[in-house]
């Protein structure tokens, strides 16, 4: 007997249905959060999963969360003990996590009659301190035991009931428990909410057909994706670019790519990249896949779903050991924001090979990571701030690039300066576009940002940045961006600083993060 026929307007409509829910997942989760980096930045991501653990829908939040989630999902999988009324609880990057701030949530969902979950709930958030040797848990690490505490997936959530005892273990490693307890306890109502607009959707449709139509969506995705890969020339195209340096003298990391496309498949070899290195900028491979699923989709059109089924055609080829897939127990703070945007440089700038009239020049790629914890002098707590500072995007084909923009594997916004000076003793003293930053070219290059803050008390801050050697490449004769800077300004004297560093604060220093501009495209 053949299978019933999928309507295209109920798929559609299912389509819109799940990613409407995990987009109200993340309202749920931006309005209940404690933290500026939830509330104000938007520093998280949610999604629906199948029960096989297979993307079916996503919100637009944050790339490098979404591509590699499922490696989440199947580690909560692994467990084999999942109940009605569980949550899984996890962040070790070794166990289907990326870095230890980003901590996942995943909640099964069990229907009547059905002994195993139907399907799965999840959403990552980045917490501003998860412990470890410094505020923010991003630190200059060589070792991932000195970034903050590591979460097997374990069950935080049994039978409805929260596991205070685990809670209370988790609190009692972070500077900041209650700002961590409220982020959680938002990350738990935020699948509980999923978990309801999911059971109407099932009552609407029924559960076999609402799961058809799931599956249904994956194998759309790779219609889609396979028609994408048809309209590249088949070829083999290779690139290289690197990455500063590692923190801790090792510089410059290279990354290589070699994208052979034949038909409607591709496969991106990665396994020729540098070997993984002593400071903390080596990647999990769940980043790398995360960040080949980002550029993929960018070529894809705009109502393509956000499915598990897009990467089927696609074939991703890493060398356990390298800085694009490290292996225990290497530092991996920085592989996460820093080296997936590197990632992404180098496999745009193999397809800009093969479609030299479609492909953007490169864009900041940095995340600008600034940390920066102590005592708040006006309550006597301990604080700790995290934030990505924007920079400029690549000129492209269709125009000059945008300014002041989080690009890439990044989605979050700023921390606005009346909710910054509110929660951390920090002064925002000149906040600006940084003209001139951007690649000349007929279309020229997006602008970077300046920002400085002043220290309103002693305090430790951590800057993990790249593109303060290297500038982000033009494309068809277009000129690179300009490299960033960070300084330090103390009495009237002006320190320089480098892209990856740790610094002892007094009150009064001003802190100045330049952010690369983007490439130009065109000449």
């Amino acid at each position: 007997m053949s299978s019933p026929t999928i309507d295209p307007i109920r798929l559609e409509v299912l389509k819109n249905r799940f990613a409407s829910l995990t987009e109200e997942m993340g309202a749920v989760l931006m309005r209940t959060g404690f933290s500026p980096n939830i509330k104000e930045r938007r520093d998280f991501s949610c999604a629906l999963f199948d029960r096989e653990g297979e993307m079916i829908a996503q919100a637009a939040h944050i790339p490098v969360h979404l591509g590699s989630m499922p490696l989440s999902v199947a580690a909560a999988l692994q467990r084999g003990d999942l109940q009605p009324g569980d949550m899984v609880l996890l962040n070790d990057p070794y166990r289907g996590g990326t870095h230890l701030p980003d901590i996942t949530l995943v909640a099964p969902v069990f229907f009547d009659g059905e002994s195993r979950p139907a399907f799965f709930l999840a959403n990552r958030a980045h917490h501003a301190d998860v412990g470890g040797m410094s505020a923010g848990s991003l630190p200059l690490s060589n070792e991932i035991f000195q970034e903050g505490l590591r979460i097997p997936p374990v069950k935080i959530v049994r039978g409805g009931q929260l596991d205070s005892e685990l809670l209370a273990m988790l609190l009692a490693n972070v500077r900041t428990p209650v700002e961590r307890e409220g982020d959680l306890n938002a990350q738990i109502a935020a699948n509980r909410v999923g978990e309801q607009r999911l059971r109407e959707v099932v009552n609407r449709y029924g559960l076999a057909e609402t799961e058809r139509y799931g599956h249904a969506l994956l194998d759309y995705g790779e219609r889609l994706m396979q028609e994408v890969l048809a309209a590249i020339p088949d070829g083999r195209y290779a690139f290289e670019d690197v990455l500063d340096d590692d923190g801790a003298g090792s510089g410059p990391v290279p990354i290589r790519c070699e994208l052979t496309v034949t038909g409607q498949a591709a496969t991106v070899d990665f396994a020729t990249s540098a070997e993984q290195v002593a400071g903390c900028i080596n990647a999990v491979r769940a980043i790398t896949l995360s960040a080949v699923f980002y550029v993929f989709r960018l070529l894809a059109p705009p109502g393509m779903p956000g499915s598990a089924g897009a990467m089927r055609p696609i074939a991703v080829k890493t060398r356990p050991g390298t800085v694009v897939d490290c292996t225990f127990p290497a530092a991996v703070a920085g592989g996460n924001v820093e080296t997936s945007q590197r990632i992404v440089d180098v496999l745009l700038g193999a397809l800009a090979q093969a479609l030299p009239e479609k492909i953007p020049a490169a864009s900041c790629g940095t995340m600008n990571n600034l940390t920066i914890g102590g005592v708040d002098p006006r309550n006597g707590q301990l604080f700790a701030y995290y934030e990505t500072i924007a920079g400029g995007s690549g000129g492209g084909p269709d125009g000059g690039g945008a300014s002041g923009l989080q690009t890439h594997m990044t989605n979050t916004l700023n921390t606005p300066v009346e909710a910054l000076e509110h929660a951390y003793p920090l002064r925002i003293r000149r906040y600006a576009l940084r003209n001139g930053s951007g690649g000349a070219g007929r279309c020229p290059g997006g602008e970077g940002v300046i920002k400085e803050l002043q220290l309103q008390g002693e305090a430790r801050i951590t800057l993990l940045s790249d593109r303060r050697q290297q500038r982000p490449y033009g494309l068809a004769g277009g000129q690179p961006g300009q490299p960033g800077r960070n300084a330090l300004l103390r009495d009237g004297q002006c320190r320089e600083l480098p892209g990856k560093c740790t610094v002892e604060g007094c009150s009064g220093d001003v802190l100045i993060v330049e952010t690369p501009g983007g490439g130009g495209w065109g000449s």
